[in-house]
C-alpha cells in the first residue's frame, strides 16, 4: 500500500530531525492542525484553501513537493464522507495561524513599536535642533570672516601707506612699464613712441575705449593739450592724477614720458611731476638722477 499524504510529510520530518513544534513556529500553524495532517484527519482543520495552505506549508518545509502534496491531498478529502459540505460550510478560526501560546506574544511587539516610535521621534528633534545650530554657527562665522576680511584690507591700506602718506610701491611690479589709457572726450588721437617704435590710436568712448600699452625701457605719450583734463591713466595697476600741462607749456601736442627711471617715483607719488626740459631725443638711461617725467614746455 503506497504512503498516505500524512506519512510522508511524518517520513520527511523525522529524516531531517525536525519536530513539530519547530514546523509550527516557522508555518505559524498550530501544532495540533499539523499533527493531524501527519494523521491524515482533517476534520479538525478548517476546511477549504486554508487545508491547502496548511498542505503546501508544511511540505515545503520538510522538503516534499508541494504539488504532489496537494494531489495527495484532493484525494484523500474525495475519499472522505461530507469533505465537500465542511469545506462549504465551515468558517476560518483566527487562531488557526497560530498556537495556543501565541496570544501574548503581541505585547512584545507593541512594546518594541513604541520604542521605535520614540527614537525616531527623538532623532526628528534632534536633527531640527542640529539645523538650527547650524545655521546659526555658519551665520557666526560669516561675521567673523568678514570682519577678518574688513581687518586685513585695511591693514593691507595701511601696511603700503608710508609715514608722508605716500602709498608704497612694494608689493606693486616695476620690472615693466604697463599703461592703461581711457578717456572721457568724444576723441582723442593717441601718438606713442613705446621703446622707439611709433604708433597712432585713435581713444573714443563708443569705438576704442581704452588703449593698454606695455614697454621694457620707456613710454611717450603725445595728444592735443586740450583734452588733457580728459585722460585717466593707469600705470602698472595703479590709478595716477590725470597729468595736466605744466604753466608756459606752449604746444598744442601735450607730450611726456614714463621710463625705467621716473617709474618708480610716479607709482609712489601717484601722479607725474614735470621738471626741467629735456631733449626730445633723450632716452631712458639719460639723467639716471632724474625722477621726473622727461617733458617741458618748449
Amino acid at each position: 500500500m503506497p504512503e498516505s499524504l500524512g506519512e510522508k510529510l511524518r517520513q520527511a520530518r523525522e529524516e531531517r530531525d525536525i519536530s513539530i513544534s519547530e514546523v509550527a513556529e516557522q508555518t505559524r500553524i498550530s501544532a495540533l492542525y499539523l499533527e493531524a495532517i501527519e494523521n491524515d484527519d482533517y476534520r479538525t482543520l478548517p476546511g477549504g484553501i486554508f487545508n491547502k495552505g496548511f498542505v503546501k506549508s508544511f511540505a515545503k518545509y520538510v522538503g516534499v513537493d508541494e504539488h504532489e502534496a496537494l494531489q495527495d491531498y484532493a484525494r484523500i478529502v474525495s475519499s472522505q464522507e461530507g469533505t465537500e459540505d465542511i469545506e462549504e460550510t465551515k468558517t476560518y478560526r483566527p487562531e488557526v495561524l497560530t498556537d495556543d501560546n501565541s496570544g501574548p506574544s503581541m505585547l512584545p511587539t507593541i512594546i518594541f513599536a513604541v520604542i521605535i516610535l520614540g527614537l525616531m521621534t527623538w532623532g526628528i528633534l534632534a536633527l531640527v535642533n542640529y539645523l538650527q545650530n547650524a545655521e546659526s554657527t555658519t551665520q557666526g562665522n560669516t561675521s567673523i570672516a568678514n570682519a577678518n576680511v574688513k581687518e586685513t584690507e585695511n591693514s593691507n591700506a595701511n601696511a603700503n601707506t608710508n609715514a608722508n602718506g605716500q602709498t608704497s610701491t612694494e608689493n606693486i611690479s616695476t620690472d615693466e612699464i604697463k599703461v592703461q589709457i581711457k578717456t572721457t572726450a568724444e576723441e582723442l588721437a593717441l601718438q606713442t613712441v613705446v621703446d622707439g617704435k611709433r604708433e597712432t590710436v585713435l581713444l573714443s568712448p563708443t569705438t576704442i575705449t581704452e588703449k593698454t600699452i606695455t614697454a621694457e625701457e620707456s613710454l611717450k605719450l603725445n595728444y592735443y593739450r586740450g583734452l588733457a583734463e580728459s585722460v585717466q591713466l593707469t600705470v602698472n595697476g595703479k590709478k595716477i592724477e590725470t597729468p595736466l600741462p605744466p604753466p608756459g607749456y606752449k604746444k598744442n601736442g601735450f607730450e611726456y614720458e614714463i621710463n625705467m627711471n621716473n617709474l618708480k617715483k610716479i607709482l609712489q607719488d601717484g601722479k607725474i611731476t614735470f621738471g626741467e626740459a629735456a631733449p626730445a631725443n633723450a632716452n631712458s638711461n639719460t639723467g639716471a638722477n632724474n625722477n621726473t617725467a622727461t617733458n617741458a614746455p618748449q
